[in-house]
């Protein structure tokens, strides 16, 4: 019972939390007018856009889409599509879908009878689109890999379905920065390097702030030196409240350091989510209250950059930059 309620107000939060967030609240001006390029959710819908100004036409319309992450070589969106709905987010039906930033070329890579979330790129050259899978008899995650212009039924697993594992992002020599429990290592963030027959290599990440709370939506900077992410304080799941941080990452040694929060560090009950970094690592955009807000790493200034108070903006992206 109490693993439902906790997903119910999982739910909740993901679905009802909106424009409650002033800028006065999370930016020290409203409307900056920016020259990054990104994706974005407004309203279920799909958009390209300068941050900053008004959206024209969306990429995708009628449906419920989320989540899109844009491609390291800048031609690609991946995103999910809501194909059955559920007060409990983690029953929905989703379908993983490609589409160029133009807004050419929709393409579906699964066939929307699973729970698949949170997608993004290789940046190995490859241009993988991966994602988390739900395993239904487990509750637990399976992370999977397709390709661009495959069909539904022709992905696969990179990890075993005997244990969980959550795909943040991805580095350049093919290393996977996971959340996971592999057998005998326990739960924890880890490098994972997939290997042949699903029986991938976990080499878990140092970090003092994971002993206190949870990490969550990583991302990794284009030169793979800094991540910034959500930190939930304590481990009982809750999403609105959560502080937004930026640390130092070091690949080689495996370290999340010198963790600094940049967004609600005083725990409003509010959605702040969804953290991601600039291609060129000047500033990290992210959703708050459905309003979307760009922090700059340089002066610490926060300005909000979505346009209108009465839609409902999420998942925000920079252009050429997976999360």
């Amino acid at each position: 019972m109490k693993k439902v309620d906790t997903l119910a107000c999982m739910a909740t939060a993901l679905l009802a939390i909106t424009g409650v967030l002033s800028a006065d609240d999370g930016g020290k001006s409203a409307n900056q007018s920016t020259s990054f390029r990104g994706s974005y959710y407004v309203n279920g819908e799909i958009h390209v856009n300068t941050y900053g100004q008004p959206e024209g036409k969306p990429l995708t319309t009628g449906h419920q889409d989320f989540k899109p992450s844009w491609s390291k070589t800048g031609d690609m969106l991946v995103f999910f599509r809501k194909v059955k709905n559920d007060p409990d987010v983690s029953k929905w039906k989703t379908a993983i879908h490609i589409i160029h930033a133009d807004g050419t070329g929709l393409h579906q890579l699964t066939d929307g009878t699973h729970t698949d979330f949170n997608q993004t790129w290789t940046r190995d050259g490859n241009n993988t689109p991966i994602w988390n899978r739900k395993n239904p008899k487990t509750g637990g995650y399976v992370v999977m890999a397709s390709k661009v212009g495959a069909k539904p039924g022709e992905e696969v697993p990179l990890t075993d379905k005997g244990h969980s594992t959550w795909a943040y992002t991805c580095l350049t020599d093919g290393r996977i920065l996971v959340r996971s429990n592999p057998p005998g290592q326990g739960m924890g963030y880890y490098l994972m390097t997939p290997g042949k027959n699903v029986h991938p290599t976990f080499e878990r990440i140092e970090c003092e702030l994971a002993k206190t709370g949870v990490l969550a939506r990583v991302s990794l900077s284009s030169n793979e030196t800094r991540v910034c992410f959500e930190f939930q304080r304590g481990f009982q799941r809750r999403v609105p409240g959560r502080a937004l941080y930026v640390a130092d990452f070091d690949a080689k040694s495996r370290k999340i350091t010198n963790a600094k929060p940049f967004a609600n560090e005083d725990g409003k009950p509010i959605w702040f989510a969804y953290p991601r970094w600039s291609k060129d690592e000047s500033s990290i955009v992210y959703h708050a209250g459905g309003k979307l807000y760009l922090y700059k790493l340089e002066d610490g200034s926060t300005h909000k950059v979505s346009t209108d108070d009465k839609a409902d903006y999420r998942y925000p992206h920079f252009e050429g930059a997976p999360k």
